[in-house]
């Protein structure tokens, strides 16, 4: 015989009450993640990063040394170090217009690159939207464009003091000629490269011409404009040099020059490296905002 066990209906747990124990305890988010392990710093990443760098520019000075050692004419690195400390001891000394530190010739040359950048860019990215846009456009443009393109940025600079008769405007007429080809090219060709389908569904919904250009191309084209601009920069810079030098007055350029004439050769050895590291700058700058507007992710 089984003996049956009932159970009184106090001990009996409904199962929704169950379900309605407290849950345990769980720790804040801000404890569970202080408690989380930190991942190592990656060393030999910055390791890489940095060493190539240092050794590329420790045997371009160990070269320099080596064929300097017993030079009279040209300098050692370190007569051009002590040169260098004395100069950007103090870069924005001024004692005449044409006696200024090379922190002063450097921001004029800036300002120039700035002022024919800038304008290259009003003119040259909006014609890069139009040829790309427009057949007609692109065959009658694109034969200036092969033409002009190839000319030797100094061959403008006659043309800027024949028209401005002014030193300063023809440097910046020269920077604007020669640094608007990159941005019509690069703008034409990211237009062009456009997904058909785009353009047709624009044409479904029967949209403006002009929201064509700022919703559907601008931000499509974005990328390649941003790589017109970055080469043209560099352009801009490379030119304002050389033009500086033939125009004179205050600049980087017509300061490398005005050492030359003056025999100064450290001082010369300076400007260049003080040319190329405001390149790389500028360059770097435009390849940081190139990226950040990049879509290949």
């Amino acid at each position: 015989m089984v003996a049956a066990v009932f159970h009184s209906p106090r001990d009996a747990v409904p199962a929704a009450a169950a379900d309605a124990r407290p849950a345990p305890p769980v720790a804040p988010a801000s404890a569970a993640s202080a408690k989380a392990p930190r991942l190592p710093f990656d060393w030999r990443a910055l390791w890489l990063a940095v060493l190539p760098p240092v050794i590329g520019l420790a045997l371009l000075v160990g070269i320099w040394g080596l064929l300097t050692f017993n030079s009279t004419t040209f300098p050692t690195p370190a007569a051009t170090f002590v040169s260098a400390v004395q100069l950007f001891a103090d870069p924005f000394y001024s004692k005449g217009p044409n006696d200024q530190g090379i922190g002063w010739n450097v921001l004029f040359s800036l300002e120039r690159v700035a002022v024919g950048f800038g304008l290259a860019a009003l003119v040259g990215i909006p014609t890069g939207f139009l040829i790309g846009r427009f057949a007609f456009l692109n065959r009658m443009v694109n034969p200036l464009v092969s033409l002009l393109r190839p000319v030797s940025p100094l061959a403008w600079l006659p043309i800027g003091l024949l028209v401005f008769k002014a030193a300063n405007p023809a440097a910046i007429w020269t920077i604007f000629i020669c640094s608007i080809w990159p941005m019509i090219i690069n703008t034409a060709v990211g237009v062009q490269r456009v997904p058909e389908d785009y353009l047709n569904v624009a044409r479904v919904l029967n949209l403006s011409e002009w929201k064509v250009m700022t919703r559907i191309l601008f931000p499509a084209v974005l990328p390649y404009m941003l790589t017109g601009v970055r080469l043209s920069v560099g352009t801009a810079w490379l030119v304002i040099v050389a033009a500086e030098m033939l125009t004179g007055g205050v600049g980087i350029g017509f300061w490398v020059w005005d050492e030359w004439n003056n025999l100064n050769v450290k001082h010369i050895i300076v400007a260049i490296f003080v040319i190329g590291i405001v390149g790389l700058l500028l360059e770097q700058l435009l390849v940081s905002i190139a990226q950040r507007f990049s879509y290949d992710d």
